[in-house]
């Protein structure tokens, strides 16, 4: 099973394209790379059914913060998305080429700045968790030790995936089974009764908008394939992202 994590800067670029609304641009790269489940981080909260539809994939969307007033932010944030950026409202997305048999939101903290994972359970009895945490490293530590375990105790002995823009360089996972399958910066995907089939890799994001080249996010995506584990599971951290 390969595994994609990638946050989308509430699809921006680098450089900025020129007030342009991306979500096709986004649509096509995501489409065109192969993978079974993308964890998806700071997506405009409208995005997910549409890229659902346009992968014949299944969803599962978590609204984040600032999503008041959701349809005036759309209005704005499609119209001048670098004007609006963050407030242009923002939600996490799993998507999965294949189905989903469960899905839940945790609340994993309120204040200075809601921060919601997102666990699912796939038809093949797979389970990922996906998350985007606090800026502040204390705090990113404190919510990842929360989602560990809540995670670990849901998943209850599946093989269960979990990552994302998880704001910390050296996050740790306090299961000694836990294998760290891949990392860039601070994006991560860890696993826990799978292991990394080969090394992990991060995908081209550049792109032609009107004649202009761009790399839509600040994040490269990282792309990791992922199968189920024996009992001679390797421990501790495989190879990061070449």
């Amino acid at each position: 099973m390969r595994v994609l994590t990638w946050n989308v800067f509430h699809g921006r670029s680098l450089p900025p394209a020129r007030g342009r609304a991306l979500a096709d641009a986004f649509a096509g790269l995501l489409g065109s790379w192969e993978w079974e489940v993308a964890l998806l981080q700071e997506v405009p909260p409208w995005w997910p059914e549409r890229l659902a539809r346009k992968m014949s994939a299944a969803q599962s969307t978590a609204l984040t913060s600032r999503n008041a007033l959701l349809p005036v932010r759309r209005a704005l944030a499609e119209r001048w998305p670098e004007l609006m950026k963050s407030n242009g409202g923002g939600a996490n997305a799993v998507l999965v080429r294949g189905g989903i048999v469960e899905s839940r939101r945790v609340r994993l903290r309120r204040w200075p700045e809601r921060r919601v994972a997102q666990l699912v359970r796939l038809d093949s009895g797979m389970c990922v968790a996906n998350f985007h945490a606090s800026a502040r490293v204390a705090l990113a530590e404190e919510e990842l030790r929360d989602l560990w375990q809540l995670a670990l105790d849901w998943a209850a002995g599946s093989p269960l995936v979990l990552g994302g823009d998880l704001n910390l360089r050296r996050p740790v996972a306090s299961d000694p089974g836990v294998v760290h399958l891949a990392t860039r910066d601070v994006d991560h995907l860890f696993g826990r009764g799978v292991r990394a089939c080969a090394p992990a890799r991060i995908l081209e994001r550049c792109v032609r908008v009107d004649g202009m080249e761009v790399e839509l996010s600040d994040h490269p995506p990282l792309l990791v394939e992922v199968e189920r584990a024996g009992d001679s599971m390797p421990r501790g951290e495989a190879p990061g992202a070449a």
